[in-house]
C-alpha cells in the first residue's frame, strides 16, 4: 500500500486519506497522481531577469480539506508498506 504524504503549513498530513484530495493541474487523486507519473510544474525556459523570482520555482498544486495548497514538491513524501 502507498501512502502520500505533504507537509502543509508545517504539518505532515496524508493526502491519500482525504478522499476529496486532489494534486497537480489535472486534478488526479494522489496515489493515481503518483502511478501516472507524479507531474510537477517546473519552467521549460526560465527567463535570466526572473530566474531566482519564487514564480520559477517547481511547484505542485494539491486541493486537501477544502483548500488550494501551491508547494514545492521537496514537501512530499512516497511511503510504500
Amino acid at each position: 500500500m502507498t501512502k502520500i504524504y505533504a507537509n502543509l503549513l508545517g504539518t505532515w498530513v496524508c493526502l491519500s486519506d482525504d478522499e476529496n484530495c486532489v494534486i497537480g493541474d489535472y486534478g488526479k487523486n494522489p496515489n493515481s497522481w503518483w502511478k501516472e507519473g507524479a507531474e510537477v510544474w517546473y519552467p521549460a525556459n526560465r527567463n535570466t531577469d526572473s530566474e531566482n523570482s519564487i514564480y520559477y520555482m517547481p511547484y505542485v498544486n494539491i486541493y486537501y480539506k477544502g483548500i488550494k495548497y501551491r508547494i514545492n514538491p521537496i514537501f512530499i513524501q512516497i511511503v510504500t508498506e
